[in-house]
């Protein structure tokens, strides 16, 4: 391109380049001190010197027009109506955000932007009626509570994930293994159609690439990494999902496990991640103990609309809880219930109640800050 670039169009270049790798990228972010355009600049010798950076990738950048149609690419979002959300701007999923190795950017599709807490639910391609039913069961009572689910938009469970959000007026984002102009598999494209409608469908990887056996990995660190908990629902020993199990592992994210039957090769995955210490669960009732949330009253639950939120009126123990935050301050809920003299039962209903009606949110390491 003629024209200098600007922070936003670098970082979409450097997206672009997929061979570099996410590491990499990040490495590079760290020694430029965040500067994309200096990373284009093409300093050789300030290039070399960043751990793990050789002469082809050097190469590559520095001749990334060569590789990396920018103009195009621009061109392509503007009319497929997408957005690139960067690590620095608040549509940015916050908990991804976290991790070292995250996408410097998402190519995003729909309006709804992650407001609320997420549960990924993954599994087998070749889900059994069984694991099918409980995908959509458990999306269906999470999405009604107010998480958002997220999955990759697969055959099998991740499909009935999604559906099963959407059937309540739900939110539900799908991550791709691929460019966004490539809908995989082939089937769900009124799916995908649907969530883009209510949700949002978001990827890493640039227009027209293809899924294979590198994005899918990649793809499910950032299922896992947006979310707060993954729940497994058949998986065989050698499934994709047992990768997203171990991202999970790998990023600090509660782990839950749907038991399945012992003579299925659909269940060896999980009760594999099961002897591995993951909590067995079987009801969103366990899985809201395990995330320490309480189950909100019917009156409080958000059926889904983003651009609208629940009544802000608050108890008298949710306004209590809410001014334990002033000035900034970030609480744990043992901190809270020790400063309120309150039981675990309340502090954690009435951290349910002010997280739906987007007073506070949960924060990676367990505490919450007011919104």
């Amino acid at each position: 391109m003629s024209h200098v670039l600007t922070q936003r169009q670098a970082l979409l270049a450097l997206n672009g380049m997929q061979h570099v790798g996410p590491v990499m990228l990040r490495r590079l972010m760290d020694a430029f001190d965040g500067d994309a355009v200096a990373i284009l600049a093409g300093n050789r010798s300030r290039l070399l010197s960043v751990k793990g950076v050789g002469e082809k990738v050097v190469d590559a950048l520095i001749h990334w027009d060569q590789r990396f149609d920018l103009q195009k690419e621009i061109e392509k979002l503007t009319k497929s109506h997408t957005r690139f959300f960067t690590q620095e701007e608040t549509e940015y999923p916050e908990m991804l955000r976290e991790l070292y190795d995250s996408p410097i950017g998402l190519y995003w599709q729909g309006e709804y932007v992650v407001d609320r807490p997420c549960v990924a639910i993954v599994g087998t391609r070749r889900a059994t009626l069984y694991g099918r039913s409980v995908a959509k069961r458990f999306a269906s009572e999470l999405a009604r509570m107010g998480f958002c689910i997220v999955s990759g938009m697969a055959r099998g469970t991740d499909s009935a994930a999604h559906e099963g959000a959407l059937e309540v007026g739900g939110k539900t984002v799908a991550v791709f293994g691929c460019g966004l102009d490539i809908i995989y598999p082939p089937e769900n494209l009124d799916l995908y159609k649907r969530i883009v409608a209510e949700g949002a469908v978001a990827s890493e990887f640039p227009f027209g690439r293809r899924a294979d056996r590198q994005t899918f990995p990649m793809r499910n660190r950032v299922v896992s990494g947006m979310s707060e908990a993954v729940i497994v629902i058949e998986s065989d020993a050698a499934g994709g999902s047992m990768i997203t199990a171990r991202f999970a592992g790998e990023q600090g994210r509660q782990l839950m496990v749907v038991p399945g039957r012992i003579d299925q090769a659909s269940s060896a995955g999980c009760h594999q991640l099961l002897r591995d210490g993951a909590t067995l669960v079987t009801s969103v009732d366990d899985i809201l103990e395990e995330l320490r949330y309480a189950r909100p009253q019917e009156q409080e639950l958000d059926f889904g609309d983003s651009k609208q939120t629940v009544s802000v009126s608050l108890s008298e123990i949710e306004q209590s809880v809410l001014n334990c935050f002033e000035g900034g301050e970030i609480v744990s809920s043992d901190a809270l219930m020790e400063r309120l003299s309150v039981s675990s039962a309340e502090v954690s209903a009435a951290l349910m109640g002010l997280e739906l009606k987007r007073q506070v949110v949960k924060r990676a390491d367990g505490r919450f800050e007011a919104k």
